[in-house]
């Protein structure tokens, strides 16, 4: 059967990509295959995680390159080298140009720890994000799975989910429950149906 060929790119832990290998061995994701594991981090434990699961990666680092420019110049290189088919940003710390996404438009997708419009865009990563919904005051928040363009967290929208908050939650219970509840479960799903999508067009 022929199957998209998916990087999955991160800078940390690595749980959104342990969640695609889950799904992988599940059978949620049926018409992909993570084949490459690429990390802008050296010590990030996603690295390990590839290779507990025999997946290959790659470390880019924009300080040792120089600059945005030959950043982007090595990661495309890479893509080309393993046929890469559709990028998974995964916890991904780094704002991709204009130049590098419209390269791939429509074959970058990215998980946010919100119902996008809100609590996105530039400054909410991570446990900002969650912050800023219990800050507001939300009952509802979620995840968002979109494509990526030159705007962070501007891209078409693919698939959302909701999650409730809970009277007394903590950044940290929120960020979690989230994970949990939303991601771990868009996030494949979403790829799946973008990886179907690319194998009718080849």
């Amino acid at each position: 059967m022929l199957k998209a060929r998916i990087t999955v790119f991160v800078s940390g832990g690595g749980t959104n990509l342990q969640a695609l290998i889950d799904a992988q061995k599940s059978g949620i994701i049926e018409s992909g295959e993570i084949v490459l594991v690429v990390s802008n981090s050296a010590g990030a434990y996603a690295l390990e995680r590839a290779a507990n699961h025999r997946i290959k990666s790659e470390v880019v680092l924009k300080k040792e390159l120089g600059s945005q420019e030959a950043f982007e110049a090595r990661l495309t290189e890479v893509l080309e080298e393993n046929q890469i088919d559709l990028i998974v940003l995964a916890g991904f710390m780094s704002i991709l140009s204009g130049d590098f996404t419209d390269r791939y438009a429509n074959r970058i997708i990215n998980v946010h720890p919100s119902l996008i419009p809100s609590f996105c865009g530039k400054g909410f990563y991570g446990l900002h994000v969650h912050e800023g919904a219990l800050a507001y005051g939300v009952k509802v928040t979620g995840a968002t799975v979109h494509f990526v363009n030159e705007i962070p967290d501007g891209g078409q929208i693919i698939m959302q989910k909701a999650v409730e908050v809970l009277p007394g939650d903590t950044p940290e219970t929120l960020q979690k429950r989230v994970m949990e509840q939303a991601e771990w479960i868009i996030l494949p799903q979403s790829t799946e149906q973008i990886c179907k999508e690319i194998i009718k067009k080849k």
